[in-house]
């Protein structure tokens, strides 16, 4: 098993900047595939970025490509999603995800709210 701990969500002006945090503990918290996915109101969850413990083979969707950059830091087993020029239509709660695969994740965080206003 592996948990995951969410941080960093909240209300933000379009143009301003929010970084999340994941803390992973667990077994094998440190050998998996990691990522961030959302849920926008109304839509269903969405792959936003991905990257392995290494730092290495990070991915990201079109829509947050050169504003968003996900990072970890394998000592602390944290992973990140530093989000800039953020828009409204980034708005939607954000989950941290272990084992990252093509269809999804094995491993899911609560969740974090970040909203975007105009």
């Amino acid at each position: 098993q592996v948990q995951l701990v969410e941080s960093g969500g909240g209300l933000v002006q379009a143009g301003g900047s929010l970084r999340l945090s994941c803390v992973a503990s667990g077994r094998s918290a440190n050998s998996d595939p990691m990522g961030w996915f959302r849920r926008a109101p109304g839509k269903d969850r969405e792959f936003v970025a991905s990257v392995w413990w290494n730092g290495v083979g990070t991915r990201y969707t079109d829509p947050v490509k050169g504003r968003f950059t996900i990072s970890v830091d394998t000592p602390k087993n944290t992973v990140y999603l530093q989000m800039n020029s953020l828009k409204p239509e980034d708005t939607a709660v954000y989950f941290c995800a272990a084992r990252v695969g093509t269809s999804g994740a094995a491993y899911w965080g609560q969740g974090t709210q970040v909203t975007v206003s105009t």
